[in-house]
């Protein structure tokens, strides 16, 4: 039981600081960094002679930034997803008119979600024909 814990509370933590960097590195802040950050690396190439290793610090930092950076994003990436996911299934089963079958649809296969999406489709064109039936008995 412990360890289910512990579990929690790491992924508690991680989210909590997934969300805060993602956040972060989003904003108009970390831009400018990042462009003063090139902006200096360029300017320190004359002082370096350009060297191999001069290239190399921009590179590995860079990659190592981006690597990390994905893992961040996916993870609040996949909170909002489930979140609003929650919220549709909330938004579905209150309406009484709508149908509670396509509460949590992101788990069918997509061949399922294909028939859906075609279904759909057939009453989307079905409907707009109706309207421009309506339209020429105007």
């Amino acid at each position: 039981m412990k360890r289910n814990n512990e579990n929690e509370t790491f992924s508690v933590w991680f989210g909590t600081m997934a969300a805060k960097a993602a956040g972060w590195v989003g904003s108009a802040w970390a831009f400018v960094f990042a462009v003063f950050t090139i902006i200096l690396w360029g300017a320190a190439g004359p002082y370096f002679h350009y060297s191999d290793t001069w290239q190399l610090v921009i590179n590995t930092a860079t990659t190592v930034i981006t690597f990390l950076v994905v893992f961040l994003i996916q993870n609040t990436q996949n909170r909002d997803a489930r979140a609003l996911h929650l919220k549709l299934d909330e938004v579905i089963r209150a309406i009484r008119s709508a149908h509670n079958e396509m509460i949590s649809i992101e788990h069918l296969s997509d061949g399922e979600l294909e028939g859906l999406t075609k279904h759909y489709e057939r009453l989307r064109a079905e409907c707009e024909a109706r309207r421009k039936r309506e339209a020429l008995k105007a």
